[in-house]
């Protein structure tokens, strides 16, 4: 993992995506420890308390719990989440841009799904 401290992403944020990134890799499996917050304070020479801030998004939003004494823990079906969250986030961030520049330029829907196709056509060629 790399922080970038010249990110205008807060660090807190930047723990969190790479803690669901991993998750969604196979790095950690649903019921297994993820390092603690002494451990990324540690590593990569930050605060308890911001690393603390990273992993509570994750726990309010049901991807990791706490194990009382134990450490923190990637919760059953978090995967699941994870991947029903990043496609609405890739809707928003992605798909509603792109249908709006499609239409400022007149682009019908089929001509878009016909680009789209194109796209993963090329992809998958190189």
């Amino acid at each position: 993992m790399q922080i970038n401290f010249d990110n205008e992403r807060p660090i807190f944020i930047q723990i969190a995506e790479w803690i669901e990134d991993a998750i969604l890799a196979g790095a950690f499996p649903e019921e297994t420890q993820i390092p603690s917050i002494t451990e990324f304070s540690v590593n990569y020479k930050i605060n308890p308390a911001t690393a603390l801030k990273g992993i509570n998004i994750l726990v309010e939003e049901g991807i990791v719990y706490k194990k009382r004494g134990i450490g923190m823990f990637v919760a059953a079906g978090a995967v699941k989440k994870l991947k029903e969250k990043r496609k609405e986030q890739f809707y928003d961030n992605f798909i509603r841009k792109l249908v709006d520049e499609a239409k400022r330029l007149e682009i019908s829907k089929d001509e878009v799904i016909n680009l789209l196709e194109r796209g993963y056509d090329h992809e998958y060629r190189n």
